[in-house]
């Protein structure tokens, strides 16, 4: 068997590959070290390009399988892919405690009110009289209750946060004191103190928080994104944190990445912008290489393997 492994993640799989599996490498462009006319597993690497994609399955015409890093996947189903029968699967889960961990960060830092006393050192003022909030007590909604949301839902618990979640088909979940269906998520905006964006982009997805969403939240609300920037209609957002609709934003996605130098959203004083790295941890790739090799094995037993997109569905 032969598989497509991307050069930054060799490090970590090759040491696992059973010795009957033969591998070629392939970087960011699409080029390969070796023949992969016969691979038929294919591990596509970080930030995965259209070009890239499609050079590789021009050259694997026998490709049957493909793995991601990554847990939204609308990049990988364009027209292209979605020709060829190709199981894909995802890195749902590797991200989930890096992810968790650092929405965390953004609810702390805006209850906390982390910037101003940050400014205040900046000046050497001492000034004990800022305004600060506690996450006991605060209601949270997370919109996407995958491994992600499963797993800031856990962590706020132990702040003593109400969680209430939204999905495709609501049942009850560890952490969650309210779960409601995807036709139902709107009639939680009105009650929440923090919002989080944690559900894939799909058609469906794609402007799911607009202008009508952004007007019923509270304007002590917080909203964070840590899924796709194009869940939100940016326009509808950047009015929304101007005329004080909420409190402010967490955004560590945004529609255009990297965020254009001229955007406004870099100089708003309620926002804080990150550069899509909230998944970044010195573990990441080693739990990448494990849930692949597991699913190498599975794949070459006829077992089910992991985290198996529907294609239709886009997640």
């Amino acid at each position: 068997m032969k598989l497509i492994l991307p050069d930054h993640l060799i490090a970590e799989i090759k040491p696992q590959l059973p010795s009957d599996v033969e591998f070629v490498e392939v970087d960011s462009e699409g080029n390969f070290d070796g023949d992969p006319s016969d691979a038929e597993v294919y591990v596509n690497g970080f930030y995965l390009k259209t070009s890239t994609l499609d050079k590789v399955l021009a050259a694997a015409p026998k490709l049957r399988w493909q793995q991601s890093p990554s847990a939204g996947v609308n990049h990988i189903l364009t027209s292209n892919f979605l020709q060829r029968d190709i199981i894909l699967t995802n890195g749902a889960g590797v991200h989930a405690i890096p992810i968790s961990e650092f929405v965390l960060g953004f609810m702390l830092y805006h209850a906390k009110n982390l910037r101003k006393l940050q400014s205040l050192q900046d000046e050497h003022t001492w000034v004990r009289g800022v305004f600060l909030q506690e996450l006991a007590d605060a209601t949270l909604v997370i919109i996407g209750t995958g491994n992600i949301g499963q797993a800031i839902a856990s962590r706020a618990k132990a702040f003593g946060v109400r969680v209430w979640g939204s999905r495709r088909h609501p049942e009850p979940l560890a952490n969650f004191d309210k779960i409601v269906g995807a036709d139902e998520w709107r009639s939680l905006l009105p009650h929440a103190d923090y919002v989080v964006i944690a559900t894939p982009l799909t058609p469906e997805t794609k402007g799911l928080i607009d202008e009508a969403a952004l007007r019923s939240m509270r304007p002590s609300a917080y909203l964070i994104n840590i899924a796709r920037g194009a869940i939100v209609d940016e326009t509808a957002l950047l009015t929304a944190l101007r005329d004080r609709w909420i409190a402010g934003a967490g955004l560590d996605t945004t529609a255009t990445e990297p965020l254009p130098r001229e955007s406004p959203l870099w100089s708003l004083p309620n926002v804080f912008i990150t550069p899509h790295c909230s998944a970044l941890s010195p573990r990441l790739r080693e739990r990448i290489a494990a849930l692949f090799i597991d699913n190498l094995k599975r794949y070459q037993t006829g077992q089910p393997l992991q985290n198996v997109v529907d294609k239709q569905a886009g997640y």
